[in-house]
């Protein structure tokens, strides 16, 4: 039952691309300590809370995991960059199959309420409350390519360089490897002069609605694709209220959303 149970969250082809990844466990210098866990329910752990939201205190016993166990794994693997390898890897595999089409990039942002931590500040759409944004960027398919995270008072254009220099260099059907969309889309929060030329230099045409031309009410005929790809990340109840006081936690959690996104587009 526990197997079976396990496998849904974490199926032996996820798991096939995560093990190769996994930092060596090292020995304390002084000997001693506790017995390492199964590495791949300790995995199957940190998948449970991001997709249940529960929190570390609330891990069921059916993983045979404690929560400092999971916590302290997660913590480590974070400061490894597993879940960033992790997220290349099946883009990787997505760029193999020809799955990822880079005739177009769209991005957008969204607020989340924060209880603490660094990176948060004032929400200016939720009376002021502390909060983080979250920043995505997909491809024409509602592949998601980057994110990252900001404070929730960050202009939402001061995302677009960061996210576009994180975009992976992703291995292709044939010829070298692919990091460069042909045109990228987004609203008129990027209407910056400055973010209009920066892309162009990058051999991207930039397709940035303008203030005052389009109609407010509409996404345009491109940019209504990022739109799933943000209910998608908040379909991990993890991101939906951010609980990490350490920014580099909870962007773990969301690289390793935006990975598992990928990963069900590879099983289908």
């Amino acid at each position: 039952m526990v197997d079976e149970f396990a496998r849904r969250l974490v199926p032996d082809e996820l798991w096939a691309l995560v093990e190769p990844l996994l930092p060596a466990q090292t020995a304390r210098p002084q000997g001693g300590g506790t017995r390492e866990r199964d590495p791949r329910m300790v995995f199957t752990a940190v998948v449970f809370v991001l997709t249940t939201g529960c929190a570390w205190r609330h891990l069921p016993p059916v993983f045979g995991v404690s929560k400092a166990t999971a916590h302290r794994r997660f913590t480590a693997w974070t400061e490894a960059g597993l879940w960033r390898r992790l997220h290349q890897r099946v883009l990787d595999e997505l760029g193999r199959q020809g799955e990822i089409d880079w005739s177009r990039a769209i991005l957008d942002a969204a607020s989340v309420r924060a209880k603490r931590g660094d990176m948060t500040g004032p929400n200016p759409v939720d009376r002021g409350k502390p909060g983080s944004k979250i920043h995505a960027l997909s491809d024409r398919t509602g592949l998601p390519l980057a994110v990252g995270i900001s404070a929730a008072n960050t202009h939402d254009s001061q995302a677009l360089r960061p996210l576009v220099a994180a975009i992976p260099a992703v291995a292709s059907r044939r010829g070298p490897r692919r990091w460069r969309p042909a045109k990228l889309h987004a609203d008129k929060a990027y209407d910056v002069p400055y973010l209009r030329v920066w892309p162009r230099r990058r051999g991207i045409i930039p397709r940035i609605a303008r203030k005052g031309i389009e109609a407010p009410d509409k996404l345009g005929r491109h940019r209504w694709r990022i739109e799933p790809v943000i209910a998608q990340l908040f379909g991990y109840r993890r991101l939906t209220l951010r609980y990490e006081r350490k920014p580099e936690l909870f962007c773990g959690f969301l690289t390793l959303a935006a990975a598992l996104i990928c990963f069900k587009r590879l099983t289908t």
